[in-house]
């Protein structure tokens, strides 16, 4: 099936109110994880690269075998640059084909984030691809995102509407207290609601949710099990990721929860099998560990059988 846009998959998701999974990938095994596990739950997806994974598997390499994986899958697949920083490689991005790029000029005062997310709009929407952009803040660390739990700043929802018709742009990503990484809380999650509330009311864009990985799941107690230190890690409760998708969330981010699914399957393995050497069997391991964090996430998004 062709490549389809975030933005495609997105109008849909709130016309049906649900939300689609952007799940990051780097490498073979965790891409083929996501699209095997979306297509078994007849699910639309997103499969999301950060500038620091197409440094690390080659941007051409990496884009070219999402593509070709989703030409032969029986779901809809955008290909989204995630959190965009620099203009360079969104606009590389573009000219190689993904369906949807992320510009994240978030740590800028308003008026450059404005002026930059709206050079980044005209550029792809020239090549009719979808643009994300971001306003406030998430605190926390994810590949090349880090940002101090004193600077994290939530959406201003009174900005919202000047952001959204100054840049054009097709999506918001909001801060509604939710963070990167595997450490989000040091006490019971809290996200603002009210805010997200008054953002959904105050503008029609379509809303994204990042730093929305669960932690507490099955593959960390695995993981933990076999020897990871991963202690005290908190994350977002499916309530609460219910409760987001009500009030207008029609995209929600997920690499940490794959993460932890990746190394829970290879130290299984490895315990279990001291004897294993074979890479594919190794890495395959992970991919079966991914492909139930996937499906999982499907269930709880309500995006199944929605392809």
């Amino acid at each position: 099936m062709p490549l389809t846009t975030n933005l495609e998959l997105q109008r849909r998701a709130k016309e049906k109110a649900y939300a689609v999974g952007a799940f990051n990938t780097s490498n073979l095994e965790i891409t083929q994880a996501i699209i095997e596990a979306a297509e078994e739950k007849r699910a639309p997806v997103i499969i999301a690269t950060t500038e620091k994974a197409l440094a690390y598997a080659g941007d051409e390499i990496l884009g070219t075998m999402i593509k070709m994986m989703a030409a032969k899958a029986i779901i809809p697949v955008s290909l989204h640059l995630d959190h965009g920083r620099d203009i360079n490689i969104i606009k590389r991005c573009i000219s190689l084909g993904w369906t949807s790029v992320m510009i994240d000029a978030s740590d800028k005062p308003l008026e450059e984030n404005i002026a930059l997310s709206r050079e980044v709009v005209k550029e792809a929407h020239s090549a009719g691809v979808s643009v994300e952009a971001e306003l406030g803040k998430l605190k926390g660390v994810e590949d090349n995102i880090s940002v101090k739990e004193k600077e994290a700043i939530l959406t201003d929802p009174e900005e919202v509407e000047l952001f959204v018709k100054e840049t054009n742009c097709d999506a918001l990503a909001v801060a509604i207290g939710t963070s990167h990484g595997a450490y989000k809380f040091k006490a019971k999650p809290k996200l603002d609601f009210q805010r997200l509330n008054q953002i959904s009311n105050r503008t029609n864009v379509l809303l994204v949710l990042h730093g929305a990985s669960g932690i507490i799941s099955p593959s960390l107690k695995k993981a933990i099990h076999y020897g990871a230190k991963i202690i005290g890690a908190m994350g977002i409760p499916p309530e609460d990721i219910k409760r987001a998708i009500s009030l207008g969330i029609t995209k929600v981010n997920i690499d940490t929860d794959l993460r932890l699914a990746f190394t829970a399957g290879i130290r299984e393995l490895l315990n279990q099998e001291p004897q294993s050497f074979d890479p594919r069997r190794i890495l395959s391991s992970a991919k079966e560990e991914i492909k139930r964090a996937v499906s999982d996430k499907i269930e709880l998004l309500g995006s199944e059988g929605m392809a």
